[in-house]
């Protein structure tokens, strides 16, 4: 059983690691809120994606519109800021084995997120504030949705805020000299998400002020490079968080190390500096703004974060080949990852994410990131596809992964259906494959983004209602359905696991936690990333002759050649077409 600490402690019997209750009982809170904004967010996925399936189409106009609008905001930002908050506060206290400090601005955080997050999801939802994730002006929302975001957005900003004061705190009582690879993650997490909440909020607050009435207008180019610091560098926040949990359940799942742990924070360091230059690529057609402004974000600076996520896209797997082989799996060139732990939830999750991260989301972002393919891409259903293969399956699967051993540990419960777990992340993740290769496909067809009926049947003007009435597009389209509706249940298993580990796993203070290393809970816990070796591990490497992960290293040559041909291939497809790009 869990030993007792005198006053507000308790000491984890699985982890060692000491836990503050103050910042257990808000992790709890902020983790069952985001869950429950998963599970409303997948209903209206659901519901869209089955509008989207023409042969269906689900919703009427003015409902796909409410529900598209409710769907980016809850699962871009409310879900995922929610789980981050949770992330934030373990990785600032109990992962640290300190205290949390100032514990009423915690729970005046979750106050503030919790009420404009309800707020602005009822207003979407009843019709009130039609506006689209964006907002861009000319529409315009009541008062009421802008403040209730602002008011979310500033609740998110002071809970940054109360991540570095309980580091802070931690450094100056000496709890803790250098941060763990995880907390260094999710501090980069942090520094991103100042940035874009700020940037948010200073386009907020305008059109609060346009909105009540008190200024006569807000200037749409500002707004919108304002807007996406928000927009795109929410996706950002989610980047680095989701790094932190790769390295997290490498080393939960294979006992895998960063091979060059300085390497790897030099990569997160990459994505404080260069990583929002991303957010251009949404204003690659704005007349506001010059093209080499446009280009040397899109391009130049973008790749520089590129760069990181090629450092982590080799490290990762390289560390747990690495960890396989000195447990015994060293025959062939790849008999390390036939014998990995593909049966165990967070390996799988951490497989399944790091893959369709890395070779759908990250090589399509790039493509689409740069300013001449993008002109022929941006408004079609090829953008939803790439966003969602990075924040759908790369983020949401790492999250889900993580939690299978949290949830336990935080709520002292068994897991329960642990088979769900076992299979719901290769199910979600399938089920996101299909999805994103019919809308992607349709996309490159043309099909536009954020369109209720392309067919233009119900149009009050003479367009032309036959331009995507094909059997190709229709197959596309019913792939995006059948692929959501799979998604949806993959994303269903998840909520049962969770909700029932919750409210009906039998309490234990020693839960099981499947097959995990048994020293990732060394002093130097394995599972923040630090490296932490003995002596003799050192000597071991020392000794090592020969190349250590040269399966990894293959991987990573074919990822190279793939993205290198995807990439001239879609420059050639851009070459076909019939004007010409100056």
């Amino acid at each position: 059983m869990a030993i007792a600490t005198p006053g507000l402690f308790r000491r984890c019997a699985v982890t060692g690691l000491e836990v503050d209750r103050s910042a257990e009982k808000l992790i709890k809170f902020h983790a069952v809120t985001a869950v429950l904004f998963l599970a409303f967010g997948g209903f209206l996925a659901l519901c869209i994606a089955l509008t989207r399936w023409e042969a269906v189409h689900l919703l009427s106009a003015s409902r796909f519109y409410e529900f598209v609008s409710a769907h980016g905001m809850v699962m871009l930002i409310f879900w995922i800021i929610f789980f981050e908050m949770a992330g934030l506060i373990f990785g600032s206290t109990i992962l640290l084995s300190t205290k949390m400090l100032v514990p009423k601005l915690g729970w005046a955080v979750y106050g503030m997120m919790l009420g404009g997050s309800l707020v602005a999801t009822w207003m979407m939802i009843t019709g009130r504030a039609v506006v689209m994730f964006t907002s861009y002006p000319p529409l315009k929302a009541p008062a009421l949705y802008y403040a209730a975001v602002l008011v979310f957005a500033v609740g998110a900003i002071l809970g940054c805020v109360h991540f570095f004061i309980n580091i802070v705190g931690a450094r100056l009582r000496g709890d803790v000299t250098s941060l763990p690879l995880f907390s260094f993650a999710l501090a980069a997490a942090a520094i991103i998400a100042l940035w874009s909440l700020i940037s948010g909020a200073a386009a907020l607050i305008p059109a609060f002020l346009w909105a009540a009435g008190l200024i006569p207008s807000v200037d749409p180019g500002v707004y919108r490079l304002l807007y996406w610091g928000l927009g795109h560098g929410a996706q950002q926040i989610n980047l680095a968080a989701m790094v932190a949990i790769w390295y997290g359940l490498a080393s939960l799942t294979t006992g895998a190390k960063p091979l060059n742990e300085g390497l790897s924070r030099f990569a997160i360091v990459l994505y404080i500096f260069f990583i929002n230059m991303g957010s251009i690529h949404h204003l690659l057609a704005d007349p506001g703004l010059t093209p080499w402004f446009r280009n040397i974000n899109t391009s130049y600076m973008m790749y520089l974060a590129v760069l990181g996520s090629l450092i982590h896209g080799f490290s990762i797997p390289a560390s747990i080949e690495l960890g396989l082989r000195e447990q015994g799996f060293r025959k062939g060139l790849f008999g390390w990852l036939r014998r990995a732990p593909w049966g165990e939830p967070g390996f799988a999750a951490l497989a399944v994410s790091l893959f369709l991260f890395g070779v759908m989301g990250g090589i399509s972002g790039v493509i689409i990131g740069g300013p001449q393919v993008n002109l022929i891409m941006h408004n079609t259903l090829l953008s939803p596809s790439h966003f969602h293969m990075t924040v759908v399956t790369g983020t949401t699967i790492a999250f889900m992964g993580l939690s299978y051993y949290l949830v336990p540990l935080i709520f002292q419960r068994e897991l329960v259906l642990r088979g769900f777990a076992r299979w719901q992340p290769y199910i979600y993740g399938a089920g996101m494959v299909i999805w994103a290769a019919g809308m992607g496909l349709a996309g490159h067809w043309g099909v536009p983004r954020r369109h209720w009926d392309i067919t233009f049947s119900s149009s009050v003007f003479p367009l032309k209602s036959d331009i995507f009435e094909n059997r190709t597009i229709d197959v596309f389209l019913a792939l995006l359905g059948i692929g959501g509706i799979l998604a949806v249940i993959g994303g269903a298993m998840f909520v049962a696991v969770i909700v029932g580990t919750v409210f009906t796993g039998k309490r234990s203070a020693t839960p099981y936690l499947g097959k995990i290393m048994a020293d990732t809970f060394a002093p130097v816990p394995v599972v923040s990333g630090a490296s932490g070796e003995d002596e003799a591990t050192v000597e071991k490497h020392k000794e090592h002759e020969g190349f250590e992960t040269p399966g990894a290293l293959v991987l990573a040559l074919i990822y190279l050649a793939l993205f290198v041909g995807l990439y001239g291939f879609s420059w050639f497809e851009l070459s076909k077409l019939p004007w010409g790009v100056h």
